[in-house]
């Protein structure tokens, strides 16, 4: 179980090939409560697809095409 003890039936949800509590399926990076299937990952943790997966390990500066290129920490 990853980072959920004891997990019971009725609150398990499985993502990422470990079993979760519901509330603490979150991203690693803003903390927001995560989907199970509806988020992304690196390394193993959970990230939210937007802003944090995309900032964090997504293609960076010119060219990217506007003004809102930005380094996200």
């Amino acid at each position: 179980m990853s980072k959920c003890p004891s997990v019971s039936n009725a609150e398990r949800v499985t993502s990422l090939g470990k079993d979760w509590h519901r509330p603490c399926l979150k991203c690693a990076k803003c903390n927001k409560t995560l989907s199970p299937g509806s988020h992304a990952e690196h390394e193993g943790s959970p990230y939210c697809h937007n802003p944090c997966y995309g900032a964090m390990f997504g293609p960076k500066g010119f060219g990217r095409g506007g003004t809102e290129s930005h380094a996200y920490k």
